[in-house]
């Protein structure tokens, strides 16, 4: 995403978060999201176009957002999303969204590539993601595209999830 580009990532967030299973998928809330003013997309957009420590790729079909992926760094020491700590540095896939027209068109393996590949040249040697344990469409989108699960297991602010990794 580029800065200036906050208007659409605003329109595909609210979308992802209206998904039926979004309750499964994301920490966030379509009813907290669409209260955020404009000034919060606008400083998410930024920061993930500016800086190394968080990326928002977007698949783009004819000027419409098909999807989108968010990687982001966590360092050592550190919490994670969910409050746990960092025991070392890692590249941690979020937010993945593919709206439904574009889904099981490759978007997703091209989006989860795109992530590897941005990971990979700022030397992460894996790339790390969460999914609910019910969340069986996601959780078959990520054993395709090469993630395994890690035996981490852990319940978070939307239920049980397991941690999944894939080698880069």
């Amino acid at each position: 995403m580029r800065a200036d580009e906050w208007p659409a990532l605003r329109g595909l967030r609210l979308d992802a978060l209206r998904d039926p299973d979004a309750r499964l998928a994301f920490l966030d809330s379509f009813a907290d999201a669409v209260q955020r003013p404009d000034e919060h997309w606008r400083g998410r957009a930024a920061a993930s176009a500016e800086g190394d420590a968080a990326v928002q790729l977007v698949a783009v079909d004819d000027h419409e957002l098909a999807g989108s992926v968010t990687v982001l760094v966590q360092v050592a020491g550190s919490q994670d999303h969910h409050g746990r700590r960092v025991r070392h540095s890692r590249a941690v896939l979020v937010g993945v969204y593919v709206r439904p027209a574009y889904r099981g068109t490759g978007v997703t393996d091209d989006l989860i590539d795109a992530a590897a590949t941005w990971s990979r040249a700022r030397g992460f040697r894996e790339l790390t993601l969460d999914v609910h344990r019910d969340n069986a469409r996601a959780q078959g989108a990520y054993r395709r595209a090469g993630f395994t699960p890690s035996g981490v297991a852990f319940t978070s602010a939307i239920g049980p999830e397991i941690e999944m990794v894939r080698a880069l």
